[in-house]
């Protein structure tokens, strides 16, 4: 199977963006994995665990959403300021009902963004908050001159202003967050976009609206239609439940069916139909692609692992997992001139994590491993394609300085597939290449052995009279660079 390759033909440019990160305060997310305290046995740095902290800056994180979520429309953001022992004690009855200390706020996550160099994305209380807290909250982040909020964020010891490159305006308003009608939710956007200060005229803060929960057409419709001319942006929505529905069984994540494997794949792939649909309803009202479309949620959901507290949502990370990334990375590339942002649910020791911790062991999983891999394509731009892959792959390709990327997944559980791109003569050599693979279904990483599923140098390259020759042995995640 041969796909030629276009790398004259210039794409749209593949946001950074869309390899970003999120995490909620739910269960062990932050506590104890992301933020340890200054105190803590665990090596940390101003209160940051410095193992996970240097794990991620290898994947170069560009952006980290916070603090939700359905706990942001629960958050109130003045729990989270001041000497820690001082700090109002909440119950968190979104996620497990347990008390959350608050001991993990805004300084905290600034902070946490700075070690690992990623912009801000907050998502703003609009449940159960009011509009004057969610501007006097970017008064207090953004203003670099004299007000109250400034005044009391240097009280805190924080004398500059942080830079908030992402504001969302309600998370999930048609369900947790208010249970709104979209026309309504249409209203209370733009009321509160109005009086979301922009202190930094030369940078703005991006507006980022509450979008449809997964194939809600009307939502996106509607929000386009009263709104769309007050936001930058407008979220989506979708989890990958291999038994494809809410409310009973989602399946386990280690020890399922081949049928289970399956049912995944199909159910990942759906992304690129919900993409183009309310793409399409999107430019009814902005043909130019002024708005974005953020997949600010996505992910695997599988039933939480034995013995854990089930609203922690604490799941393993498999090979399988690794396909489903693989292929909403995909995915998203090949709608760059809409996918402006993505952000996978989450990550550290919640759904699809890029990383699990145990008091002081950590690991990464597979997850962590794809999106290392595809971090060149961050800022390229996408190569298009002439001619279809076998059933059961999936590639994206970008070119950026004199480099091209090649990123392909064989999600076939059994057979190996051998593809060729053409169109590559301006390309002497591969430069580098990655795979991660493995036998089993649900292989997986644990404490004991950290390392049974990791990338490794792929040798299966082979670049000939412009044509690249791959050899892709089933279940593998491939990503070759030629120069």
């Amino acid at each position: 199977m041969t796909i030629e390759l276009l790398p004259q033909k210039k794409g749209p440019q593949i946001s950074k963006y869309i390899y970003g990160q999120f995490s909620e305060h739910l269960g062990n997310g932050i506590y104890g994995s992301l933020y340890v305290g200054k105190n803590s046995d665990i090596a940390n740095v101003n209160g940051m665990r410095t193992d996970v902290v240097d794990a991620l800056k290898k994947i170069h994180v560009p952006v980290l959403r916070w603090p939700g979520g359905l706990f942001a429309d629960t958050y109130h953001w003045m729990d989270g300021i001041g000497p820690k022992d001082d700090r109002k004690k909440i119950v968190n009855t979104n996620w497990g009902d347990v008390t959350e200390n608050n001991h993990f706020g805004t300084h905290e996550y600034f902070e946490l963004l700075n070690q690992l160099g990623a912009d801000a994305y907050i998502n703003a209380n609009i449940g159960s908050g009011t509009v004057q807290e969610m501007a006097e909250w970017v008064e207090y982040m953004t203003m670099p001159g004299e007000s109250p909020m400034a005044n009391l964020r240097r009280q805190n010891g924080q004398e500059d202003p942080w830079k908030v490159k992402f504001f969302g305006i309600g998370n999930e308003s048609w369900g947790g967050g208010g249970n709104m009608r979209p026309e309504y939710y249409s209203d209370v956007y733009r009321q509160y976009q109005t009086f979301l200060p922009q202190y930094d005229k030369d940078h703005p803060i991006y507006k980022v609206a509450c979008g449809p929960n997964e194939d809600d057409y009307n939502w996106t419709d509607t929000v386009m239609k009263y709104a769309g001319q007050y936001l930058d942006g407008i979220s989506l929505h979708y989890y990958t439940l291999p038994k494809g529905t809410w409310g009973q069984s989602k399946g386990d994540a280690t020890g399922f069916p081949e049928s289970e494997w399956d049912s995944t794949m199909t159910r990942a792939k759906h992304m690129d139909e919900l993409i183009t649909k309310h793409s399409t309803i999107m430019d009814r009202y902005d043909p130019d692609k002024r708005v974005n479309l953020i997949v600010d949620e996505w992910g695997t959901w599988f039933n939480v692992e034995k013995g854990t507290n089930p609203g922690f949502l604490h799941q393993q990370n498999t090979i399988r997992d690794a396909m489903v990334a693989a292929i909403n990375l995909n995915i998203f590339q090949k709608h760059a001139d809409r996918v402006y942002m993505a952000n996978i649910a989450q990550m550290v020791n919640v759904l699809q994590a890029m990383i699990l911790t145990k008091g002081d062991q950590m690991l990464k999983t597979p997850t962590y491993y794809v999106f290392d891999m595809y971090q060149k394509h961050m800022n390229g731009e996408l190569v298009e394609g002439v001619g279809s892959v076998p059933e059961n792959v999936t590639y994206t390709a970008s070119q950026k300085d004199d480099k091209l990327t090649i990123s392909i997944c064989n999600y076939d559980a059994h057979e190996a597939q051998n593809v060729d791109f053409s169109g590559l003569a301006d390309f002497k050599k591969v430069k580098s290449g990655k795979i991660l693979t493995a036998d089993k279904l649900d292989a997986h990483n644990t404490f004991d052995n950290p390392d049974a599923v990791v990338e490794k140098d792929f040798v299966g390259a082979e670049l000939k009279h412009g044509t690249l020759h791959l050899a892709l042995p089933a279940k593998s995640v491939v990503s070759v660079t030629l120069k």
